[in-house]
């Protein structure tokens, strides 16, 4: 069978200090390659380093929306900068965060979001979008100054009203460990809906890990957790899921090869 592409996974994670190279020695066994984005201008490094160090590992580079107050003008300078490295493929993890906006007020959010908007527009490279009970201004967002982009909305949690207006817009949804909860009906009704062609795989690893191993530390191999999930649910063969979902991958992040 064919290895899953995990397609957002957060490598640089300090749950992943004391054994963070024995698993990625591991992993190039087990999945047929991994998206690292990062989270500000330290984990987008990392994520580049660990490109450079694996065939099979790609980076994308950006501010999370839970970090943005830290931003500075001169780290979206090299924001740019960092998107001509040949294994950054996308401006990731960028967007809206609403549950945690105490330290990043949404206003600075916005702005940062549309700034980092514009260098993907730049760079010509594709987004990948957090999305925390802000769906509505995402969507807004998406309608109007960023019409013009693509990407893909990870660990998607909105509704399939709102599903399908993004994949209207052309953007992909991206499907983790919340897909196998047994409160995530909402999630699975999505799943379920979405075209194959526009479906990527994740583990957003080390967080949300899938059932069975929910509680446990996430690591890329559960993608196929992830994917035998989606299977069932879909009524076709897990490497038929395996073998499109990884082409859209290739197809989204067309600096894979």
């Amino acid at each position: 069978m064919a290895k899953v592409f995990d397609s957002h996974a957060h490598l640089d994670a300090e749950q992943f200090d004391e054994d963070r190279e024995l698993l990625f020695s591991e992993l190039k066994e087990k999945i047929s390659g991994m998206v690292n984005p990062g989270c500000d201008t330290e984990s987008s490094y990392k994520a580049i380093s660990y490109a450079e160090k694996y065939a099979f590992v790609y980076a994308a580079v950006g501010w999370h929306p839970q970090e943005v107050a830290r931003m500075t003008d001169d780290d979206l300078t090299l924001l740019l900068e960092l998107t001509k490295h040949p294994k950054v493929v996308a401006i990731g993890e960028i967007g809206l965060d609403y549950y945690y906006d105490d330290e990043a007020p949404r206003p600075l959010q916005k702005k940062r979001l549309l700034e980092q908007l514009e260098v993907a527009r730049t760079s010509k490279l594709p987004v990948i979008l957090h999305d925390r009970d802000a769906h509505g201004d995402m969507l807004e967002i998406f309608k109007t100054t960023g019409r013009d982009l693509t990407g893909v909305f990870h660990c998607y949690s909105g509704s399939l009203e709102t599903a399908k207006e993004l994949l209207k817009l052309g953007f992909y949804l991206g499907f983790g460990g919340t897909s196998t909860f047994k409160n995530a009906e909402k999630v699975r009704e999505v799943l379920k809906y979405a075209p194959l062609d526009r479906i990527l795989l994740e583990t957003d690893s080390p967080y949300l890990t899938p059932v069975p191993f929910r509680g446990k530390r996430n690591n890329p191999a559960y993608t196929e957790l992830v994917a035998r999930n989606a299977a069932l649910l879909r009524g076709v063969t897990e490497e038929e899921i395996i073998e499109k979902t990884t082409e859209n991958v290739k197809k989204l992040f067309f600096k894979i090869a």
